[in-house]
C-alpha cells in the first residue's frame, strides 16, 4: 500500500461527524509537528507534510489527530512557548495550510484535536512586550504575575521558588520587578484572576472551533489558577503543602471555574468541543478535570509510568475506570507523548528505584547503561498496546511508536534543544530523544522525513524501522497497529469489561462485550490460550500457546 495513496472515504459511517461522544472509546495519535514530515525542506515538519501523510494515518486506523503546538514560537520550550494562539509559526505554514490540512484530516474521516497553552505565554507575545514597556503595578503587568523583589533595591527573588525545568521561577527585568515562571524563564505565567486573560481564550476556543477543531489537549491544565499572598511561603513550604484543592500554585478548586466557561464555548458547537486535561494531579482529584461540566476528559498517566508487570497493570485499570465512572468520563490509556522515554525503552530496561523515572539513568549514560534490551523492550512495548488497545476508554498514542520506535539516546549536546537539559546539567538529558523526526523510507537525507537534514539527527539504526520498509513485513510493528486498531473500531461496544481469573499470577485475561478475550502474559512461560478464534497477537503463538510477554485476543 502506497503512503501516498488517495483517501477513500465511501466507508465512512454516516454518523462519524455528528457523534457527540465520538471521543469516548477514540484512538487518537499524537503528532509533534515539527517532527512529523517537512514537505518544505527547512529541516522542520510542518502543515503541509501533515496533509501529504494523511492517507498514511488513515490506513493506520485512528480516529483523530492531536497537534501539538503549531504556533508562532521561539521554541524555548519546543513550541510550548507561544506568541500568538490564533495564528501559525510561518516555519511551519499558514492558516490556509491548517485549512487544508483539516479539509484533509475530515475527509479521512479523522477529527482534530490542538494543543492549547493557557498557564503561560512566550516572553514575545504582544501582551509579555507591552507588560515590559509599562510601568510596575500597570494594567500592562497585571495580565502577568509581576512582584517586587525582596532585600536591599529588591534585589532578590520574591520567593526561593524553583522552576520545572530547573533554576529560580522568577527572573528580573530592567526596572527591578520580578515575574514568575514556572517553566522557562521565556515561558511567563499569565495571571487568571485578570478578566482580559479569560476574554482572549474564549476567543481562541471560538478561533479554532470555528476553523473545524474538534477539541483542545490542555497542557498544564492544573496550573492556571494560583492564590499568592503578599508573604510568599518558601520552595520547602509550597511542597510541605497538601494537595486538597488550597496550594498557592497548583490544582486549585477554582480553576475548575475557568473550565466550566470554557464547557460553554464547547456547547455552542455540533458536535460540542471537547478539552482534555493535562493534569499532574493526584489521582482521586482528577475526575474534576474530566468533568462534563468542564473540560470532559483527563490524562491518565498512571500505565505510563507502570513497570510490564501484570499486578501494577490490574491495579491501575481497575482505578482508573472507576475513577472515570465516579466522573462521568471515560478514561484516557497512555503509554508514550513527547516529554516521556519511548515505552519500547522503558521496557527494555530493568526498573529504577521508587521515585526514579524508568530510563532517566539510562540517558545520562548515553544509553550506555543499564544495558538496553531493545528486543525485549519492543516485544513487551507490542504486548502491552495490545492490551491498551483492548480496553475500555480512549487511547492516545505517540507518532512513532507504530513503527516500534525507541528513545534517542546519542544526540549531541550541541544539538539538543530541550531547555530542561541545558537548565539542569548532569541530572537530566532532556526530552529530544522522543522527539527526533520519524523515518519515513530507508533513504535519503532524512529517511523521507524531508529533503534536507532534520532538525534533530536521526541515528542510523532508524532506517531499519521506516514506514515503507515495513509496510512490506506482515509482521511489523506498523502493521501490528493497523489490524489492532481495525478489529478495535469493529469489536468496540460498551465501556466495560469483565476480569478472567487465569491461576497465573503473571496472566492477565479480560472479557469485553460482545464475548471476546484480551490475554496477556506478562511472564516468561508459555501458558495455554482460551478456546476461541485467535483474532490477533502481539507475537506468534508457540506450538498453539501464548508465550511471554505476549498478549492475545480472542473471539469466543
Amino acid at each position: 500500500m502506497s503512503l501516498h495513496s488517495i483517501a477513500d472515504t465511501s466507508e465512512l459511517p454516516a454518523e462519524y461527524s455528528v457523534d457527540p461522544d465520538w471521543w469516548r472509546q477514540a484512538v487518537v495519535y499524537q503528532i509533534y509537528p515539527r517532527s512529523f514530515a517537512d514537505a518544505d525542506g527547512n529541516g522542520i515538519g510542518d502543515l503541509k507534510g501533515i496533509t501529504s501523510r494523511v492517507p498514511y494515518l488513515r490506513d493506520l486506523g485512528i480516529d483523530a489527530v492531536w497537534l501539538s503546538p503549531f504556533y508562532p514560537s521561539a521554541l524555548a520550550d519546543g513550541g510550548y512557548d507561544v506568541d500568538d494562539y490564533r495564528d501559525v509559526d510561518p516555519r511551519i505554514g499558514t492558516l490556509e495550510d491548517f485549512d487544508a490540512m483539516v479539509a484533509a484530516l475530515n475527509g479521512a474521516g479523522i477529527k482534530l484535536i490542538v494543543d492549547i497553552v493557557p498557564n503561560h505565554t512566550s516572553d514575545r507575545h504582544e501582551w509579555f512586550r507591552e507588560a515590559l514597556a509599562a510601568p510596575p503595578h500597570s494594567a500592562a503587568r497585571d495580565r502577568y504575575i509581576f512582584r517586587d523583589g525582596r532585600g536591599p533595591g529588591g534585589s532578590q527573588p520574591p520567593a526561593d521558588w524553583v522552576s520545572n525545568f530547573g533554576g529560580p521561577a522568577w527572573t528580573r527585568v530592567p526596572d527591578g520587578q520580578w515575574y514568575l515562571h514556572h517553566f522557562a524563564s521565556e515561558q511567563p505565567d499569565l495571571n487568571w484572576k485578570n478578566p482580559e486573560v479569560h476574554a482572549d481564550f474564549l476567543e481562541t476556543l471560538r478561533f479554532w472551533s470555528d476553523r473545524g477543531v474538534h477539541g483542545f489537549r490542555v497542557d498544564v491544565a492544573h496550573g492556571l489558577s494560583k492564590d499568592l499572598p503578599e508573604n510568599l511561603p518558601s520552595q520547602a513550604e509550597l511542597d510541605a503543602t497538601p494537595s486538597d484543592g488550597n496550594h498557592p500554585t497548583w490544582d486549585r478548586d477554582d480553576v475548575h471555574e475557568i473550565y466550566a466557561e470554557w464547557r460553554k464555548v464547547f456547547d455552542e458547537y455540533d458536535p460540542p468541543r471537547i478539552g482534555v486535561a493535562e493534569a499532574w494531579v493526584e489521582s482521586d482529584r482528577r475526575p474534576m478535570y474530566a468533568s462534563p461540566r468542564g473540560l470532559g476528559q483527563a490524562f491518565n498517566f498512571d500505565l505510563l509510568e507502570a513497570d510490564f508487570d501484570a499486578a501494577q497493570f490490574r491495579r491501575i485499570v481497575g482505578f482508573n475506570l472507576e475513577l472515570a465512572e465516579r466522573g462521568e468520563s471515560s478514561t484516557t490509556w497512555v503509554f508514550s507523548n513527547h516529554d516521556v522515554v519511548r515505552h519500547a525503552t522503558r521496557y527494555g530496561l530493568p526498573p529504577e528505584p521508587d521515585g526514579e523515572k524508568t530510563g532517566t539513568r539510562w540517558l545520562l549514560n548515553g544509553g550506555r547503561e543499564p544495558e538496553l534490551d531493545a528486543a525485549a523492550g519492543l516485544r513487551r512495548a507490542r504486548a502491552a498496546t495490545l492490551f491498551k488497545l483492548a480496553l475500555p476508554g480512549s487511547a492516545y498514542l505517540y507518532q512513532g511508536e507504530e513503527l516500534g520506535l525507541h528513545e534517542v539516546a546519542e544526540i549531541p549536546d550541541e544539538q539538543r534543544q530541550d531547555p530542561s537539559f541545558f537548565r539542569n546539567p548532569g541530572v537530566t538529558r532532556g526530552r529530544d530523544g522522543c522527539r527526533v523526526p520519524i523515518p519515513w523510507s530507508a533513504e535519503g537525507p532524512s529517511l523521507g522525513f524531508g529533503p534536507a537534514e532534520p532538525h534533530l539527527p536521526q541515528p542510523a539504526w532508524f532506517a531499519d524501522h521506516a514506514a515503507q520498509v515495513q509496510e512490506e513485513d506482515p509482521a511489523s510493528t506498523l502493521n501490528l497497529y493497523r489490524e489492532a486498531l481495525a478489529l478495535r473500531r469493529r469489536l468496540q461496544t460498551e465501556e466495560s469489561l469483565e476480569w478472567v481469573e487465569t491461576g497465573a499470577e503473571q496472566v492477565l485475561a479480560l472479557r469485553r462485550p460482545g464475548g471476546w478475550l484480551c490475554v496477556t502474559n506478562f511472564g516468561e512461560e508459555p501458558v495455554d490460550v482460551p478456546a476461541g478464534e485467535v483474532l490477533l497477537s502481539s507475537a506468534p503463538l508457540e506450538d498453539g500457546r501464548l508465550p511471554g510477554a505476549t498478549t492475545v485476543w480472542v473471539q469466543q
